[in-house]
């Protein structure tokens, strides 16, 4: 694969569900290689005085409604509103940053969500994520330990700086390059750029 999508994302983002249960497969499908980057949208948002859905019950209630009806549309799971906001100390944020240190980001991730939106609990909690790293192999308290350290709250930081010299707003954001192509809704416009350029 010659071709590579970035894919910035927060656990934590509501429409990143979709991206996380489909990106890699329409990306391999298209040759191209994703590359998971968890990034603090929280805190470009803090930045930009961004509101979030939360204080906006209108417009969030759009959103549930988009979201299940974008659900149906790629037979992605959905069973009814899951609890919002979630992950407040984004320690799911920062296993995510361990696992893709340690190359198992995909797997993580996704179970992550699986646990958010259809079971209904907390991906952030540390009971939550005991459970996650388990379902998926994982020796759960070397790695909450290990996603606690100095070396992955840095590489947190990082990616949220790369995220932040891109001109990042939300999550989830695909980037090629130096394009950014933000929401779920443009997943299929940023392969379409990775093809072509």
């Amino acid at each position: 694969m010659h071709h590579q999508i970035e894919f910035f994302y927060f656990i934590g983002s509501t429409y990143s569900y979709l991206s996380v249960t489909r990106a890699e497969s329409l990306a391999a499908q298209a040759g191209i290689a994703l590359k998971w980057r968890p990034f603090s949208v929280r805190t470009l948002m803090r930045e930009q005085n961004n509101v979030p859905f939360a204080t906006k019950p209108i417009k969030m209630k759009y959103m549930w409604r988009d979201l299940e009806r974008r659900a149906a549309k790629f037979g992605i799971p959905f069973d009814g509103i899951p609890p919002y906001p979630v992950d407040s100390n984004e320690l799911a944020n920062l296993v995510a940053t361990l696992a893709v240190r340690e190359g198992w980001c995909k797997a993580f991730t996704q179970a992550a969500y699986r646990t958010w939106f259809l079971q209904k609990q907390d991906p952030g909690t540390p009971e939550s994520l005991r459970s996650i790293l388990e379902e998926i192999g994982r020796e759960a308290d070397a790695c909450l330990a290990q996603a606690a350290d100095e070396q992955t709250r840095r590489e947190y930081k990082a990616s949220t700086d790369q995220a932040r010299q891109l001109g990042l707003f939300g999550s989830p954001t695909f980037v090629v390059g130096d394009e950014a192509f933000w929401g779920d809704d443009r997943l299929e416009d940023a392969i379409a750029w990775c093809k072509a350029h």
